[in-house]
């Protein structure tokens, strides 16, 4: 089976770290990448974590499933019937009755059965929580990344952000957060491999179409920049 490799993420992330600090010492990009270094190697323990059982919660569940079981079975036998007549109302109250407890009993087996699955759940949830702040930390930073300034310089106000770089510079500095935000994607990924469930999984998505509208933004950027003539990947 195919599946993603935890490993490799991290030592993508881990590399693409020292490019951007080689390129752009002390910057806050830096910064932000290895942020999403640790985010990247807690996802690696997390995703882990999920997959494996958590046995104290399966044993309890078995003993408390098996106590209400052996409850109904001892109230079953301790069932008597009415004496006399036993009228069509008294059956319908009765079976009323019952319906109540089968339902009630559904309803607690049900909670005990998937307290395991809804607790990964959140902690899934509360980890891609994180990859989707990472993402607009990274958008963030490339907001202000103009290449039109490069362009038509003759436009800037005072207001203007300055961002100090050339046009290879900038060019590199959008490259680096789109793949950034791709491997926030690969990240969040990694929680869905061996977790099976459909709300982690619509998160999943929703950080895959959030990362890839963010690249979508900044490629058209980068085709603005290469309009001007200046292009090269280092």
């Amino acid at each position: 089976m195919i599946s993603l490799d935890a490993e490799e993420i991290v030592r993508t992330v881990e590399k693409l770290e020292r490019r951007i600090a080689e390129r752009f010492p002390g910057g806050g990009l830096s910064k932000v990448c290895g942020e999403l270094l640790g985010i990247a190697r807690d996802a690696r323990r997390r995703a882990e974590a999920i997959a494996q059982p958590i046995l104290a919660i399966r044993i309890g569940t078995g003993l408390l499933i098996a106590l209400i079981t052996l409850g109904v079975v001892v109230s079953l036998t301790r069932v008597r019937p009415p004496s006399g007549l036993f009228g069509f109302s008294e059956f319908i109250q009765m079976l009323e009755a019952g319906i109540n407890d089968v339902v009630l009993i559904g309803a607690a087996v049900f909670f005990l059965v998937t307290v395991e699955t809804r607790l990964k759940r959140r902690r899934a949830l509360s980890a891609l929580h994180e990859l989707r702040s990472i993402a607009h930390i990274i958008d963030m930073h490339q907001l202000t990344k103009d290449p039109e300034l490069m362009r038509e310089p003759e436009r800037r106000t005072a207001s203007s952000p300055d961002h100090g770089l050339t046009a290879f510079e900038l060019g590199r500095y959008l490259d680096y957060c789109s793949e950034m935000l791709s491997l926030t994607g690969k990240v969040a990924a990694l929680y869905i491999q061996a977790f099976e469930d459909s709300v982690v999984l619509q998160a999943v998505n929703e950080i895959e179409d959030l990362t890839s509208g963010l690249s979508g933004k900044i490629w058209q950027k980068l085709v603005i920049l290469h309009e001007t003539g200046v292009s090269g990947r280092r």
